[in-house]
């Protein structure tokens, strides 16, 4: 029993009208699906993707109103990755992100692969890795109506970077409990993988034992999904989180997806997420995020949702 590697990350915002513009606009990414929170239905909810939103591509954000600062530190989702082609593809992010005054850093290798880590305008740390030497799970098809070329375009999620005050404690979860390998090591990083590993299945891991515990805000990650490949599976995953000790949400129907969340040893929120059903379950695949999707339990509420929304620039 493996998982198949990086299902989605989710992360918050202050502003869904200023995200939605980045993330659709510079970044290139589509909107596939515009929802709200499930558990606080005022906030929006909305999922980047690549051409289909395919598991594994998932970019997502939370609207928290007025979210203050965040204060980088241990125990964190620190860094989110982005896979894209090749090296060449970085080249071109490199030009787009000063048209554009993205706060960036220069192209460095990373475990035998390209980056170029940059900032959003709220500060989300993000960064862009080349799959140029990827031989493992395979990428998302970037959107093909996107501002950005489809050859240079984002495909999915690559390594998720986590900062942590115990490594050992992460490492055992990650290896014992989630049955990931620990696949290398570079500068003070430990990098783990899982499935068919490669850009989309891996977790880097750092160790920060003096810094101080990262104070959530706009700008963070709130947690880290993992595929898991249906529902059969998801419930023994539940089994063997729960035989392990670990407090846990029970099984969860977030309507696209079935998930199943725990902290792990360091306190960083874990999600396993089933592949399916999928964006596509309420929508035509060529509207994906035009209008506002709601889950079937919420749907009576629709017209007290929609007036607690401010509207982005998309079709209502």
């Amino acid at each position: 029993m493996h998982l198949k590697g990086i299902h989605h990350v989710s992360a918050i915002t202050a502003n869904a009208k200023r995200n939605y513009d980045f993330y659709t606009e510079v970044l290139g990414m589509r909107l596939v699906k515009k929802t709200v929170n499930q558990d606080a239905p005022s906030m929006y909810h909305l999922f980047y993707a690549d051409e289909n939103g395919a598991p594994g591509t998932d970019l997502t954000f939370f609207e928290i109103d007025r979210a203050g600062h965040t204060y980088p530190g241990n125990q964190s989702i620190s860094t989110t990755s982005l896979r894209v082609k090749n090296d060449k593809a970085l080249e071109f992010w490199q030009k787009r992100f000063e048209e554009y005054e993205v706060d960036q850093d220069p192209i460095q290798p990373r475990m035998g692969r390209n980056t170029l880590s940059f900032r959003d305008h709220e500060d989300q740390r993000l960064m862009l890795v080349s799959d140029e030497k990827n031989e493992g799970v395979e990428p998302g098809v970037p959107w093909n109506k996107s501002s950005v070329p489809q050859d240079v375009g984002i495909q999915g999620l690559g390594p998720v970077y986590l900062t942590v005050k115990d490594l050992y404690a992460t490492e055992k979860v990650l290896t014992e409990l989630l049955s990931f390998n620990e696949i290398g090591s570079y500068d003070s990083y430990k990098v783990f993988s899982t499935g068919e590993g490669g850009t989309g299945a891996e977790v880097h891991v750092e160790e920060q034992p003096e810094a101080n515990r990262e104070k959530p805000g706009r700008g963070s990650v709130h947690h880290v999904a993992f595929r898991v490949e249906d529902e059969e599976e998801l419930k023994k995953w539940h089994s063997k989180i729960q035989e392990a000790g670990f407090p846990n949400s029970g099984l969860v129907d977030r309507y696209y997806f079935k998930s199943l969340y725990f902290r792990e040893a360091n306190h960083i929120l874990f999600e396993l997420a089933t592949d399916g059903p999928g964006f596509a379950t309420d929508e035509n695949p060529e509207q994906l995020g035009e209008t506002l999707a709601l889950p079937p339990f919420l749907e009576d509420r629709r017209s007290e949702i929609e007036a607690e929304l401010k509207p982005l620039n998309t079709k209502k």
